[in-house]
């Protein structure tokens, strides 16, 4: 099937070449390109909700909700990019554009991060956070109108290479194109930029159409007539009309209409989708925070990279296997089936995150409510003391920390004399008491001059240190004061607290006196535990969105094709919004309920789903669009093209320097 075909119709070029296995040569442009941008852009979102709960210094609440917005907005840019595509700059254009945006967008993002801009004082803080966030959102934007904008495009341009003959080549197109948006998260940075010109390279290559006017403006226009023409004609004198859109039959063309109902019908099937999306953008929100609260080595990268992986292994297995084997049983597993089998699925996946949650909030620290305040207790000095904090209150030295429901307290130790000192609490937070060598009461460093500590602040004395972020495993600190020096190292375990008690001693011991108080365990619950989870929702995933692409283009008109991948995004967006809902205004006390909840949600949409899919009629946009077409007595498509061939062909018979076709 070595071919090579050149077409002109109203200033559109076609160039059709295809290789040995019927599939055209641009398609490997156009899926090394969405490889390649699928990298970059979930690259960064993977570590987005960590940079602002850990750079930007964001509650867990914030930083989900700006994620989410993120997403969100991400998912409703691709109205603007199918506008532009379908009314401007063509898909072609719009992808290249856009991705320049999307380029500029991905650097400012990137110098947001770096502290040292606005820190003067180089103690690893930013000065400025303002400067920072304002940088960072600016660069989100960017990004959300770069990625959001060529998204429905790009799939769209794709299956624009395939011809008629070619529908199983064009449904292995989806699924390979989504393998493609998975495998990309796998590969280094450092092959990105390199692979990134790839789709520029394919230019030549492409099927081009140029575009065809402001079709979602157009779409809205008739959609708006109509719903005002049958408000006009509301009355029972005015007979009936088999479809609402009907009534727009005395200004529109009725090949139009007829596109908008069919975009209309499936427009309509996408009311519960946006649940899915609800769920499976969590997992990197609230499963990614979840995950900093499990132990883990080797297994945090796995975690990481786990949904591409369970991807790239599970779309051809489906693709190739279950589905084919499911088909030569008999049973009509058809694309709305398999995607209310994915919300299930991902239904499932949030049961399961439930059930971690239950284990690992067994494992946490009992923290103060916002009225109660904590305490602990350390003991330095030489002898056994006896600490009673008022009113009467005896409490146990290096114990775990015990909680008040008031501020002022007086604690009293058992010394000769007895010595007694009031002290104010913090309303929500935990304070530790130390008790040095000498009896009076003082916190951390017990030295009589500064220190300084590698990685730290410089200490006063009987003064203290803000906590420091540090990597988990074993770490080396040398401490200085003048010409004196000694160096101690500890080993962290993740997601631990601690604090170091210097005593005045800690030079002539060589460290040695410095004692270790663990003011957090680290965690045990293993991140292991996330792996059947994100087997569920990738396995859900690959069940709904990959059949989800097919079904839209496959049930969109030729020139909507961009309007309906927008409208499936969208729904993504709506999804994301939900989250962000939830997030601000839920407030459950404990995460697994608010994973339940969304898991009984997802179900309970997903019944409801099935119901729209057993009345839905599949259809054949193509022969719909003929058929209006012969009713009016237009020309039929293909006659129309096979006209313009032979058009062109004498007028490349007239002109010696006509259009030069290509023979692979």
């Amino acid at each position: 099937q070595h071919s090579s075909a050149i077409k002109k119709k109203k200033g559109r070029r076609y160039v059709s070449l295809s290789c040995c296995c019927g599939y055209p040569i641009s398609i490997f442009f156009i899926v090394v390109n969405e490889f390649c941008e699928r990298f970059s852009y979930y690259g960064m979102r993977a570590v987005l909700v960590l940079y602002f709960r850990y750079f930007l210094l964001w509650d867990d609440d914030l930083a989900t909700s700006i994620y989410h917005a993120f997403v969100a907005l991400c998912y409703l840019t691709p109205i603007l990019g199918a506008i532009i595509a379908d009314s401007w700059l063509g898909k072609f254009k719009t992808i290249i554009y856009l991705s320049i945006v999307y380029a500029i967008g991905q650097v400012t993002m990137a110098i947001s991060t770096i502290h040292d801009i606005t820190d003067a004082n180089r103690d690893g803080t930013p000065d400025n956070f303002t400067f920072h966030i304002a940088l960072s959102m600016l660069g989100l934007i960017l990004i959300a109108l770069g990625t959001g904008g060529i998204k429905p495009c790009v799939a769209a341009f794709g299956g624009d290479q395939f011809q008629e003959h070619q529908s199983r080549q064009l449904n292995t197109f989806f699924s390979v194109f989504y393998l493609c948006i998975n495998a990309g998260s796998l590969l280094s940075t450092l092959i990105t930029p390199v692979l990134r010109v790839v789709f520029i390279a394919g230019s030549g290559m492409y099927v081009k159409t140029d575009p065809e006017g402001n079709i979602m403006w157009s779409v809205c226009k008739c959609i708006g007539f109509a719903i005002k023409n049958r408000f006009r004609h509301r009355s029972s004198s005015y007979p009936k009309r088999e479809h609402w859109m009907d009534w727009a039959n005395e200004k529109y063309d009725k090949l139009l209409i007829a596109q908008i109902k069919m975009v209309l019908k499936v427009l309509f099937l996408y009311i519960p989708l946006p649940m899915f999306w609800t769920l499976f953008d969590q997992k990197g929100s609230r499963w990614t925070l979840q995950a900093t609260t499990m132990s883990g080595d080797f297994v945090s990268i796995l975690i990481s990279t786990v949904n591409p992986i369970l991807i790239l292994t599970l779309v051809p297995i489906m693709d190739r296997l279950i589905f084919p084997l499911i088909q030569k049983c008999g049973l009509n597993f058809s694309p709305l089936k398999r995607m209310t089998v994915g919300m299930l699925f991902a239904a499932m996946a949030f049961v399961s995150a439930a059930l971690v949650q239950i284990e690992i909030d067994k494992t946490l620290p009992n923290f103060p409510s916002s009225s109660e305040s904590q305490l602990k207790v350390v003991n330095t000095y030489s002898t056994t003391l006896n600490v009673t904090i008022s009113p009467n209150e005896h409490l146990l030295i290096d114990a775990d920390y015990v909680t008040f429901d008031h501020q002022d307290i007086t604690v009293s130790l058992n010394t000769n004399p007895v010595i007694t000192k009031a002290f104010s609490l913090i309303k929500g937070g935990r304070q530790t008491l130390i008790i040095p060598s000498d009896p009076t009461v003082m916190f951390v460093n017990g030295y009589t001059a500064d220190l300084n500590i590698t990685n730290l602040d410089s200490i006063e004395p009987s003064a203290t240190t803000n906590y420091t972020l540090v990597n988990q495993g074993k770490r080396d600190f040398v401490l200085r004061h003048g010409e004196q020096w000694c160096e101690f190292s500890r080993k962290f375990g993740f997601g631990a607290s601690y604090t170091f008690l210097i005593p005045s001693t800690v030079f002539s011991d060589d460290c040695e006196s410095i004692t270790e108080v663990e003011d957090m365990k680290p965690n045990s619950v293993h991140m292991a535990l996330q792996i059947p989870q994100y087997f569920l929702i990738t396995t859900g995933e690959v069940m709904f969105s990959v059949t989800g692409l097919q079904f839209s283009y496959s049930q969109a008109p030729k020139n909507m094709k961009s309007v309906l991948q927008a409208g499936w995004l969208c729904t993504n967006a709506v999804g994301n919004i939900i989250v962000l809902i939830v997030a601000e205004l839920g407030k459950l006390p404990k995460q697994w309920a608010e994973y339940l909840l969304f898991a009984s949600l997802l179900v309970a949409v997903s019944i409801i789903f099935s119901i729209m899919a057993y009345f839905y009629t599949y259809i054949d946009p193509a022969e719909i669009e003929a058929q209006v077409r012969k009713e009016q007595g237009l020309e039929p498509e293909e006659m129309e093209k096979e006209t313009l061939e032979m058009e062109e062909k004498d007028e490349d018979q007239k002109n010696e320097q006509g259009v030069k076709q290509t023979k692979i």
